[in-house]
């Protein structure tokens, strides 16, 4: 007689699952390198839907490009605030267009940048709440950030001698709210796009799946910062490519990633 032998249970995860805050979509356990298959998956779709592949890039290098410009036209940084906030709000709505375009093909469809525009309104109310709530989170940053500058006495030069424990304490916050934010963000916009769910359940499911799979995620989380360093080294020339097949990769990663009722193998 064979022994049914129990998997092992994450008691954190289990704790997002059992909050009581909203329900939690099952997520499966991934291998360590799984987000590669997902990067190659994103350059096929990248390769089969060129044309609208990079109008979403154009619009995503255009969005810093004329942040950057505005700037330096106007001298008058804290013009970066308000800028930033409305790419907050938008960035949500245009990474759903190129969820869309990848969901079109696994569906064997051909899609069509019209029907990706359509699919940002398929679960607005909650897709505007998720960049509201993202824009809250960058404006308590910013507030935070204030804060930790406004402590640097005003009498010392600035040096590295004199500001590492600034620079320290402003580098351990700045990771722990990045994290933060990945965990709330790495699967909560194709769960809303996909399905009929709202807010908490997208959020907590985002958060127990990274939650699950730290070191896979930790690793896509890697090849994010590289692709986003490439992205300003190049002057955001490099977004023209590289935010599409993110965003095509974050897709694959959502369908390897969250439980379905019914298998899905988008080859």
């Amino acid at each position: 007689m064979s022994q049914k032998i129990e998997p092992a249970v994450d008691s954190e995860a289990t704790a997002i699952e059992q909050s009581g805050i909203a329900r939690v979509i099952p997520s499966k356990t991934l291998d360590k390198f799984a987000c590669f298959r997902w990067i190659a998956l994103a350059v096929n779709d990248f390769k089969n839907a060129k044309l609208i592949s990079f109008t979403y890039g154009a619009i995503f290098t255009a969005l810093p490009l004329a942040i950057y410009f505005l700037v330096l036209a106007t001298e008058w940084h804290l013009v970066i605030f308000p800028a930033m906030i409305a790419f907050m709000l938008l960035g949500p709505f245009l990474a759903a267009g190129l969820y869309d375009v990848a969901w079109q093909f696994e569906k064997k469809n051909k899609p069509s940048f019209r029907h990706s525009i359509k699919a940002m309104s398929r679960n607005a109310v909650n897709e505007w709440g998720f960049g509201i709530l993202l824009m809250i989170l960058m404006i308590f940053w910013l507030r935070v950030a204030s804060l930790i500058h406004a402590l640097y006495p005003p009498y010392l030069e600035f040096s590295i001698g004199n500001a590492w424990q600034f620079l320290l304490l402003g580098t351990i916050v700045g990771v722990g709210f990045t994290t933060l934010v990945y965990f709330i963000t790495a699967f909560t916009q194709p769960i809303l796009l996909e399905r009929r769910v709202d807010l908490a359940t997208a959020v907590l499911t985002s958060m127990n799946a990274v939650w699950k799979n730290k070191l896979p995620m930790f690793i896509w989380a890697c090849v994010i910062v590289f692709s986003v360093f490439l992205g300003f080294v190049t002057y955001f020339a490099a977004f023209l490519v590289i935010m599409p097949i993110i965003g095509y990769a974050s897709w694959h990663g959502y369908i390897a990633t969250i439980e379905t009722k019914r298998a899905r193998n988008f080859e």
